[in-house]
């Protein structure tokens, strides 16, 4: 008795294939960020964001489908990834953006010095600095895994809330240039990240 010989299907090669590349893909993103978190190798994070970039292009090209197991595969790397991943990215864009005189606090915010109040005596008034936008890597990381979460969940205008609740968050503290600046480029280096790695995710998804 001849052997059967099933037919292959091409659309399941393909999206066998396209699968594997996926998360072969996000899982080399994912190391490549956690080494840069270490190292001061730009090389790192340029790779990371290729490993990101060129599939997402792929992907908007060509509509494959993959499996709802690797979807979630997929959706837990780009998690972790987009989290992870924007913390180097964003210290590298504000140390090349800042001025040299801007200082890190120790409670991961800047040091800036308040405008001096008129004193009643005579003399120049000693200000000392202060520390505003604390707490801002810990934000960063909720700000990232809110944002790809709802990219991948399908509702990208809870975005619009994450941005405004923090920018509320931080109105006080924005009465410097210095802070402004650290916060509308570390803001929209997250931003940027994050959707790219979840509209990556969503693709693949769809």
């Amino acid at each position: 008795m001849p052997p059967v010989i099933l037919p292959i299907d091409g659309s399941v090669v393909l999206g066998v294939t396209v699968s594997v590349a996926l998360v072969a893909s996000l899982v080399a993103a994912l190391v490549l960020v956690l080494l840069a978190r270490r190292s001061a190798d730009t090389a790192l994070l340029a790779s990371a964001g290729a490993f990101v970039v060129t599939p997402l292009l792929v992907l908007a090209s060509v509509e494959v489908a993959v499996a709802p197991v690797v979807g979630v595969v997929l959706a837990l790397l780009g998690a972790a990834t987009a989290v992870v991943g924007g913390d180097p990215l964003v210290r590298r864009i504000l140390a090349a953006a800042s001025p040299d005189d801007v200082r890190e606090g120790a409670g991961g915010g800047i040091l800036v010095e308040p405008q001096p109040r008129a004193a009643a005596s005579a003399g120049p008034a000693r200000v000392e600095a202060v520390e505003v936008l604390r707490g801002g890597t810990t934000i960063g990381y909720l700000e990232r895994l809110g944002v790809v979460l709802a990219i991948i969940a399908g509702y990208p205008a809870a975005i619009a809330v994450i941005v405004a609740v923090k920018s509320v968050g931080r109105f006080s503290e924005l009465a410097t240039s210095a802070a402004r600046e650290r916060f509308i480029i570390g803001t929209l280096a997250s931003l940027v990240w994050a959707c790219t790695v979840g509209g990556l995710v969503a693709l693949a998804m769809r």
